[in-house]
């Protein structure tokens, strides 16, 4: 993609209101901006690293055997009237009227919707377990929204429903999806500290949440320093039993870990897991039949991932002074080329043409240098492909490592090889 036919709003000054990096770079490097409180449109930057999260996170779900729907935005208030919750969730959620009077809802959440959408077609044990999972906008109605896509009102999720027979199947679902984001996580680079948690609005007795470590972070994480080496093993028993929680569960009474074990650290949440029984099969009579003709009610767990949020999380994690640092899994482009004067522009355009593909972000204006460099080091791309006077009388370029800053110097050939081959 040539830089001259795209849209890339960048800003030179951090807006008003951005508190903390993640926030301030999004804005900066034209990755969003902001429609209303809480509430962003995703600029193409932002939008091909959103699509490359989801990327990431539909395959790891398919590959655990989850099937993607994909469920409405807006909700009728009678499946929450139903389930209970309509009144107990609290002003975050947004109702609203439809020409008919009739209430309605803006869905924080789609346990309700999911659990009717299957309650007229799974009725035999020989349809379970099963597991669907979509990637969806919700709205909450944050107080106090901040932080940019790290506490919005309106953000993207994906959400996913196990049902099963028992509790002993509904297990098995729980760990496999603990697994599972554990995967997804790595993928992207990050290292999870997963933590037990207390289940809130959603309801249940069995909850972890999925922390990233970042100064940032509004929850104080209190875990055992083996949690690390058990990420590794992917020993999920032994990480369902390590001490590791947040905030108002710390207990010291509770916490038999030597002092010298015991790590505390700020962190984000960006995933939460919950198993709640028969929390909304019950009240909406969702029942199955076993093999020995008994009715019971389906078991039920949900999976949340915060994929807008995740863009920030991983800013967070990944950035310097100078802008942000994506890692290649997520990045908006691998490569950026870089065209320092104008007798160099038929080696750039070479280089563009043998590497053309969603791979190259190829800044191709007429602005000085200083501004190409420090715009590419804002927007972060993994690579860049440095291409000035030396291109023309010997044919060398410089490969920059956005990571480390290191510089080596090849031939055009070499470098078009490289990245041409991986």
């Amino acid at each position: 993609m040539r830089l001259s036919k795209y849209y890339l709003p960048t800003l030179k000054e951090t807006p008003a209101g951005a508190e903390i990096v993640s926030h301030k770079y999004l804005l900066r490097a034209g990755l969003i901006k902001q429609t209303a409180s809480g509430i962003y449109s995703w600029l193409p930057l932002g939008l091909s690293v959103l699509k490359n999260i989801e990327n990431i996170i539909r395959d790891e779900m398919n590959k655990s055997g989850a099937i993607e729907a994909l469920m409405p935005c807006i909700q009728p208030a009678t499946l929450w009237q139903e389930s209970g919750r309509y009144d107990d969730y609290g002003k975050e959620m947004l109702r609203i009227k439809d020409r008919h009077e009739s209430d309605m809802l803006f869905g924080p959440t789609h346990e309700e919707v999911v659990t009717d959408l299957i309650r007229d077609a799974v009725k035999s044990y020989k349809n379970l377990p099963l597991c669907l999972y979509q990637i969806q906008w919700k709205f909450r109605d944050e107080v106090r929204p901040r932080y940019g896509v790290m506490r919005g009102r309106e953000f993207l999720m994906k959400d996913a429903y196990s049902f099963d027979v028992s509790y002993e199947s509904a297990m098995d679902s729980y760990n496999l999806m603990y697994k599972t984001y554990i995967k997804i996580f790595k993928r992207m680079g990050l290292t999870p500290i997963v933590l037990r948690a207390d289940t809130g609005p959603i309801g249940g007795n069995l909850s972890h949440e999925f922390h990233i470590l970042a100064n940032t972070g509004e929850s104080t994480l209190y875990y055992d320093n083996k949690i690390f080496k058990l990420l590794e093993s992917e020993d999920i028993e032994s990480l369902k039993n390590i001490y590791a929680v947040a905030d108002d569960m710390h207990d010291l009474k509770l916490c038999f870990i030597p002092q010298k074990q015991l790590n505390i650290s700020k962190g984000i949440e960006i995933g939460h897991i919950f198993y709640f029984g028969d929390k909304y099969s019950k009240p909406m009579n969702v029942k199955v039949t076993l093999q020995d003709g008994k009715n019971v009610n389906i078991h039920m767990g949900s999976y949340g991932i915060g994929v807008s949020r995740l863009v920030g999380v991983i800013i967070e994690a990944f950035h310097d002074d100078k802008g942000i640092i994506w890692p290649e899994a997520v990045a908006p482009f691998r490569i950026g080329l870089i065209n320092l004067q104008t007798k160099a522009t038929g080696a750039a355009d070479r280089i563009y043409e043998a590497l053309k593909s969603d791979k190259v972000f190829y800044d191709d204006t007429e602005e000085n240098v200083g501004v190409k460099f420090a715009r590419m080091d804002l927007i972060g791309l993994p690579w860049q492909i440095i291409v000035g006077k030396k291109a023309v009388s010997e044919n060398i370029v410089e490969i920059k490592n956005r990571a480390t800053g290191e510089v080596e110097e090849m031939r055009i050939e070499e470098a078009i090889n490289r990245f041409s081959t991986k």
